[in-house]
């Protein structure tokens, strides 16, 4: 068995060598197996990011709607500053755009377990598709009655 390298042995040691040698352009001594993988990982992290966002605020979209004595400045603040990080994210990489439609759908799918679990309502209380439009969850002056 060979000697690790340094991507495995110290991974921040590894990036600031790679980072060295792009800014040097020294093509030759790139690692770019290690590369591609990182840099692949770094978009996927921001579909993940995204998807996340989604999650919280479809959570507490259908924890207001379901819940309205529990309704409060928490839950309203929640929904604002994820509204606000979504569209901070979405001008800041246009591309992921692209995905919001599939990360919509599957954000709402684990909404309704997070809601459910929250709630202690039932998961079946939740409609199977998301009942707002994209257009709607994201828009600032949009809270369900």
């Amino acid at each position: 068995m060979g000697a690790l390298s340094l991507y495995d042995k110290d991974f921040y040691a590894w990036t600031q060598e790679q980072a060295r040698l792009i800014k040097e352009r020294a093509v030759d001594r790139l690692d770019f197996t290690h590369l591609f993988d990182e840099v692949e990982c770094m978009g996927a992290s921001e579909v993940r990011e995204l998807e996340s966002r989604l999650e919280v605020l479809l959570t507490h979209l259908l924890k207001w709607k379901y819940q309205p004595p529990r309704r409060g400045a928490s839950w309203e603040l929640t929904i604002k500053e994820q509204r606000k990080r979504i569209e901070k994210r979405l001008k800041k990489m246009p591309s992921l755009k692209s995905i919001l439609d599939e990360a919509f759908i599957d954000a709402y799918e684990v909404a309704t377990y997070e809601a459910a679990k929250a709630t202690k309502l039932s998961f079946n209380a939740f409609p199977e598709q998301c009942p707002w439009t994209q257009e709607q969850a994201l828009d600032n002056n949009f809270f369900p009655d």
